[in-house]
């Protein structure tokens, strides 16, 4: 079990901001909180790739993309597309939505060739892939199917939640995540509070998507 010294927890959390009328102003505000407080990785989307970049060269804080964001249901194309340019752009990580449709008509080697097709292109330039579930779309027999498909494809995350479709990520999703993969799981969706983010750790996650990164910091300083 990883330790939950306030450092080592900031330093396996996305700090996330993906809302649609996020500024320029508070995605560097973002940047300069993961910098400030020695967070593992910003998270946000497509447009803000390359400012992000900019303003953390040299930080040792990743940057983060999303893909295919927030359903999951464009063309394994414009997959490609949106991650190629992620990546020219500067991003090191990149977080994708899984075909939820395909998956659950178990069509397991289109969203199997779909993942390892990203999970190729992220790896040749040295970036992480990892895959969201929506884990509250699916039966628990969906979810372990979509851990294994994902592990076989290459990828090095599997992650809960987008949490824009209205699921968040639960204590027994991660756990079973976990039991399920030898790769990383992500919990991400409805992480608000220190005590969210280290039940979290305690299922088996090792790294947190939340927007609410400082406040959580700020409250297992004050533990401490």
């Amino acid at each position: 079990m990883m330790s939950t010294d306030w450092r080592s927890v900031a330093r396996i959390i996305d700090h996330t901001n993906l809302r649609a009328e996020a500024t320029p102003d508070q995605i560097a505000r973002l940047c300069d909180e993961a910098k400030e407080l020695g967070l593992g990785a910003v998270m946000v989307n497509a447009c803000h790739v390359a400012l992000c970049h900019s303003r953390l060269q040299g930080s040792g804080v990743k940057v983060g993309a999303v893909v295919g964001f927030p359903l999951g249901a464009t063309l394994t194309s414009v997959k490609l597309f949106e991650t190629a340019e992620c990546l020219k752009l500067g991003a090191q990580e990149i977080d994708m939505v899984l075909n939820i449709g395909a998956l659950k008509a178990g069509d397991r080697e289109f969203v199997k060739s779909e993942i390892r097709a990203l999970a190729d292109a992220a790896h040749i330039r040295g970036a992480l892939l990892k895959v969201i579930l929506e884990t509250f779309l699916l039966t628990a027999d969906e979810k372990v199917a979509a851990c294994e498909v994902s592990e076989q494809a290459g990828a090095d995350f599997v992650k809960t939640s987008t949490g824009f479709l209205g699921g968040v990520a639960t204590v027994e999703d991660v756990a079973l995540m976990r039991r399920t993969v030898k790769i990383g799981v992500k919990a991400s969706g409805g992480i608000r509070s220190a005590s969210d983010a280290l039940a979290m750790i305690e299922a088996g996650a090792n790294r947190l998507g939340t927007s609410a990164g400082v406040n959580i910091i700020r409250e297992l300083r004050e533990k401490k």
